[in-house]
């Protein structure tokens, strides 16, 4: 495998059902994902931080109350979207970890969800928080907010604690309820070395922007850290929430970086080989529109092949995947069901309606993927 000295013979995927396969399909192992939630889980306790994963990964209802059993505070979302379908399911305490524009529809359905649950949401601005004050009605109570701060990723968040302190006064005086901070350790996703230092970027800048925040007046109750890479790297400091996602499912991207065991993945796509026509090449029936195009530099190829570590999937239009076969080495069959470890597991999620859910190599139901598409 490009990137990384863990051994595919090492890798502990989900065991392909031998029938009841319409491919391609997402499988993923509930043994699996059962271990990778008590392992985060049991990190955060012993660090003494609260968990509140990021269900954008999933989108599954399913699994965010196998998430929620375990010992999760709460979970995070992504979109409004996101939230309405959680919040539809029962779950009654959800942070959108992200800097909602608040106009329009979009500001009614916050105040829906406001209403609802224990709702908390990202800002980042001022504009931002006055927008999002707004959807308070008469007597409803305001909801909270976490100023997000940039700790390297360049993406949102504000990276100087004055710019911290200058939108939270703005929410406060709009009437919103500044709880915390947040951060998103994005550049840990850069290559295998960046998981060690992009934690404590999270840690410093959340801990100097919390300082900020008291020596201001403000009571910070939520210190929180988020991606899989960093995980429980960033549960120091003045850090007490930690965020992760992926860790879930796992993917090929996460297990090179490091952030995952080799038997944590739980996730692959099933795919048929429909051709071989080409010498040194099969196409399976997994293309862009399965895979996605999304490749770290670090990676060669479009995804792995466990039981063929050697092959590379090395092109995808829509419908087919062509996998170039190294002379000397294993290929599948025509008509043989492969499984593959997608390069990025959270789009490849959402493209999909259902997955077959296995326990010990049985299916044991088709379950849907909730929040597919809501986006918005």
């Amino acid at each position: 495998m490009t990137g990384t000295s863990t051994p595919p013979g090492a890798l502990a995927t989900p065991i392909l059902p031998a029938g009841g396969l319409a491919t391609p399909c997402l499988v993923v192992d509930l043994d699996i994902v059962a271990r990778n939630i008590e392992r985060l889980a049991a990190g955060a306790r012993d660090h003494g931080v609260a968990l509140r994963p990021h269900v954008k990964t999933h989108k599954s209802v399913a699994l965010a109350r196998m998430q929620i059993g375990a010992g999760a505070a709460g979970i995070t979302v992504g979109t409004v979207g996101e939230a309405e379908v959680m919040a539809a399911a029962g779950i009654d305490d959800i942070f959108i970890g992200y800097p909602v524009w608040a106009e329009g529809a979009r500001a009614q359905r916050i105040a829906a969800l406001n209403r609802a649950v224990t709702l908390s949401v990202g800002i980042d601005s001022i504009d931002g928080a006055v927008r999002l004050a707004k959807v308070v009605e008469d007597g409803d109570r305001p909801p909270a907010v976490l100023v997000e701060v940039d700790s390297g990723g360049r993406r949102t968040g504000l990276a100087d604690p004055v710019d911290v302190v200058r939108v939270a006064r703005a929410a406060r005086s709009a009437g919103l309820r500044v709880v915390g901070v947040f951060t998103h350790g994005g550049h840990s996703y850069r290559d295998p070395e960046a998981r060690v230092p992009a934690a404590a970027d999270e840690v410093a800048t959340l801990g100097a922007a919390a300082d900020a925040l008291r020596d201001d007046g403000f009571a910070i109750e939520r210190i929180s850290a988020g991606s899989t890479p960093t995980g429980v790297l960033a549960a120091t400091g003045q850090v007490n929430e930690i965020r992760p996602g992926t860790y879930l499912l796992g993917d090929r991207q996460q297990l090179v970086l490091g952030a995952i065991p080799p038997d944590g993945l739980a996730l692959v796509v099933a795919a048929t080989v429909v051709s071989n026509a080409v010498p040194g090449q099969v196409v399976v029936d997994a293309g862009a529109k399965t895979l996605t195009k999304d490749r770290a530099s670090f990676l060669e190829g479009f995804g792995l092949l466990p039981a063929y570590p050697d092959a590379v999937i090395e092109r995808l239009s829509d419908y087919h995947g062509a996998i170039a076969i190294p002379p000397g080495t294993a290929a599948p069959a025509l008509g043989e069901i492969v499984a593959i470890v997608p390069n990025h597991v959270c789009p490849v999620v959402d493209l999909f309606d259902t997955f077959v859910a296995t326990r010990a190599g049985s299916i044991v139901g088709h379950w849907p993927v909730d929040a597919r598409g809501r986006s918005g």
